[in-house]
Order: C-alpha cells, then sequence, then structure tokens
C-alpha cells in the first residue's frame, strides 16, 4: 500500500537554482571540465563539426579513444563495463541518488548480439539485487529483437515459419529477463520506442506485468507524452491492471524521436502521432502525474524528465496530497551528466531519484553520445541551461575563496 506521512512540515524546500547542492560532488578541476565541454556543445556548428569528424575518425580507426573516453564518454557515460560503473555508482550514492545501469549498445541486428545483450541485461539486473543503490534495470526490446520483426507484427503481416520461431526466442528473452527480475526483486523498465513498433512492445509488457507484477511492481512500460493517445492508454491500461489484479508500472517520458515520428508521418501520409504543441505536451504530462498519484494504489510511477517544471509540479502535488518523499511508488530519473540541478536537489530534499548510466565499449556506445550532443544542441536551452548553472557555481566558489 502507498506510504504517507500525516505532517510533511519538516520537509526541506526544494529550488533547482542552488548549484551548491547540484555540484557540490565535482571537484573545481571537474567542474571546470564540464564548464569547457557543456560550453563547446552550447555552439550548435561546433557539435555538427565535431560529430562529423569522429564518425570519420572512427571510420578510419584513427586513435582518438582516449580523447573521447576523457571527454563526451566520461561527461554521460558509467564506464565500459559494470565493474568500470563502480565508481559512478558509489559517486551517486553518496549524494543519495541511485543508479539505473543502461546497457547502451546499438544498431545489432543478430541472433548472437541478441543473446549476449540478454546475458549482459542479466549481469545488471544481478547488481541490482545486490545493492539499493541500483533501484531499477532497464532494457529496450530493439537491445534483444530485429526492428523489422516487431514492425512486421504491428502491422499484421503474416509471418512465416523462420520469423514465427523469432519472435518465440524474443519472446523467451523478455521472459527471462523480467523473469529474473522478479525473482531478484529488481523493477525493470522497458523502454519506449518508435510509433511503428510501440505496440508491439506495450503488448509484451503487458503480458510481463500480467505475469510479474500481482505482488509487487516489477516490469514497468513507458508512456512517452509528445504521443496524443498516451494519456487514453494510460487510463486503458490501468483499468486492465486493476481487472487482472496486477500493478501497472509506468515511467512517464515525454518523447525522444520527435523529429523522426513527423518525418515518417509525412513521408507515407498518415495521422501524426505527436502533440500538435509542447505545450500541449507539458500539459499532458502533468495530467499523467495527477493520474498516477491518484491512483498510487495500483500505479507505481518513475518520471523520466529534465523538466524542472514537471518536477515541482509533482513535488507540490505530492505535498498536497500528504505524500512522504520518500514513497516508494513514486521516483524521478535523469540521465547521467544532465540536469544535475534536478536529481540533486530532489535527493537532498529527500525524494527518490536515480541517474541513467549508460555503459559499454566506447566505439559501441557513440550512436547513443552522438544522440546526447544533439538533444542538448536542440533542446531549447539545454546545454544554455547546464552551461549556466555551472558558471554561476564556479562565480560561487570564486567568491567563497
Amino acid at each position: 500500500m502507498p506510504e504517507t506521512v500525516q505532517d510533511l512540515t519538516s520537509v526541506k524546500s526544494l529550488s533547482f537554482e542552488d548549484t551548491s547542492i547540484a555540484f557540490s560532488s565535482q571537484s573545481d578541476f571537474k567542474l571546470r571540465k564540464t564548464y569547457w565541454l557543456f560550453a563547446s556543445m552550447n555552439q550548435g556548428w561546433l557539435v555538427n563539426l565535431g560529430t562529423f569528424f569522429i564518425k570519420i575518425a572512427l571510420r578510419l580507426r584513427l586513435p582518438i579513444k582516449f580523447l573521447i573516453k576523457n571527454t563526451i564518454f566520461e561527461q554521460f557515460c558509467g564506464g565500459e563495463s559494470i565493474q568500470d560503473s563502480e565508481k559512478t555508482i558509489q559517486h551517486l550514492h553518496n549524494a543519495h541518488v541511485g543508479t539505473i545501469l543502461d546497457y547502451s549498445i546499438e544498431g545489432e541486428e543478430t541472433e548472437k548480439s541478441f543473446d549476449e545483450t540478454t546475458l549482459e541485461i542479466l549481469r545488471t539486473i544481478e547488481r541490482a539485487s545486490e545493492s539499493s543503490d541500483i533501484p531499477f534495470s532497464v532494457f529496450k526490446v530493439t537491445g534483444i529483437a530485429s526492428t523489422d520483426l516487431l514492425e512486421a507484427i504491428q502491422i499484421g503481416d503474416s509471418l512465416n515459419k523462420e520469423q514465427k520461431s523469432e519472435f518465440d526466442r524474443v519472446m523467451k528473452r523478455v521472459d527471462t529477463l523480467c523473469c529474473r527480475a522478479y525473482e531478484r526483486n529488481v523493477r525493470v523498465f522497458i523502454d519506449a520506442e518508435e510509433s511503428w513498433i510501440q505496440d508491439t512492445i506495450d503488448t509484451l509488457a503487458y503480458e510481463m506485468m500480467s505475469r510479474y507484477n500481482h505482488e509487487r511492481p516489477v516490469v514497468y512500460n513507458t508512456y512517452q507524452m509528445y504521443r496524443w493517445e498516451s494519456m487514453a492508454h494510460l487510463r486503458r491500461d490501468t483499468a486492465e491492471a486493476q481487472a487482472k489484479g496486477y500493478y501497472l508500472g509506468v515511467k512517464l517520458v515525454r518523447g525522444a524521436y520527435l523529429e523522426k515520428e513527423r518525418l515518417r508521418a509525412h513521408e507515407e501520409e498518415y495521422q501524426d502521432p505527436i502533440q500538435p504543441t509542447k505545450e500541449e505536451t507539458d500539459l499532458a504530462f502533468n495530467e499523467a502525474i495527477d493520474f498516477c498519484l491518484a491512483n498510487r494504489d495500483i500505479i507505481s510511477v518513475c518520471l523520466g524528465t529534465h523538466n524542472e517544471e514537471s518536477c515541482q509540479y509533482c513535488v507540490q502535488h505530492m505535498k498536497d496530497m500528504n505524500i512522504a518523499p520518500q514513497d516508494l511508488h513514486i521516483y524521478f530519473a535523469q540521465l547521467l551528466g544532465m540536469s544535475d540541478n534536478i536529481s540533486y536537489n530532489l535527493a537532498n530534499a529527500g525524494y527518490n531519484v536515480a541517474k541513467y548510466v549508460p555503459y559499454g565499449p566506447v566505439e559501441a556506445v557513440m550512436p547513443y553520445l552522438f544522440r546526447r550532443a544533439d538533444e542538448n544542441k536542440s533542446i531549447a536551452g539545454q546545454s544554455s541551461r547546464e552551461f549556466r548553472l555551472i558558471s554561476n557555481e564556479l562565480k560561487r566558489r570564486k567568491g567563497c575563496q
């Protein structure tokens, strides 16, 4: 059952502008290094140029791994393996922030690679079972299944014998991961992906919830609130969970494939699945917060967001509803290397917070890192906000000397 407290007068006030807390774990040297990284990422032309030359250098096998590993990789990744990530796990633990180990290998499309990825995700579940420092595990279905196969199933294509056998293996991989999470008392996120394969992913997620979420929330599905139908799906899925007697695990995000979604909808002439405006996405996200808090007898929710307003919105509604910051049905999550002002200030105020910590071989996680650089460039004010906060903290420290 949800945990509440009758008196929240002791709850700490919360400001995402408090840089002394946001960057308390960073040395002056590390902070200056981060300053120069975001100063570079704040220049769109420089990001484009750097991405172009890094791709060429990797293709030509030029010796640039050391440079990458000590700049953008260091900022946004925990290491090349779980063992390499232990320092980051401890670093976050010291600030009362959890870790979500995210094996960020992309672009592999062979049965061998799918099996290897499954084994690695099982290792993250085992590591999570050893410590409360890792409250969730996570996987993308496209890491363990062919995108073409997922799309074929979604559009209702007749599968041949080989495809049916292939999908049976996908089902077995997904079940293996969720079953292990259940056995080890670990919660696991199934990440959202493109709309043309998301229905297939949803079907897998709800099948896993119906198997493993009866005693407690184990499996979480992801709702992309920039899709206009997501709120209706959340209501529908809640009713289904209530009818079948299992907990609904919910991760709320805005969404990460906007340009790709709109381009494909335009090219193939179907209805754009994305909200008409960012404002409508923000309203939908906050409506989902309200719904999840009101139904937390059956819903456990994680807010995967870098949006300060939505985090404050949730915090205020938790206070209004007399919900304790430590209520285990409610988590906040951000990516490693971004929005420390949100993560660390929430954690300092007593809320449940975790960072996504991507890891994997440098060359293999480059697609992820390119997206992070592009995201910081394209999201309105993202790099500018990070850069401003770091600048303010450097000035504050200089004034304290």
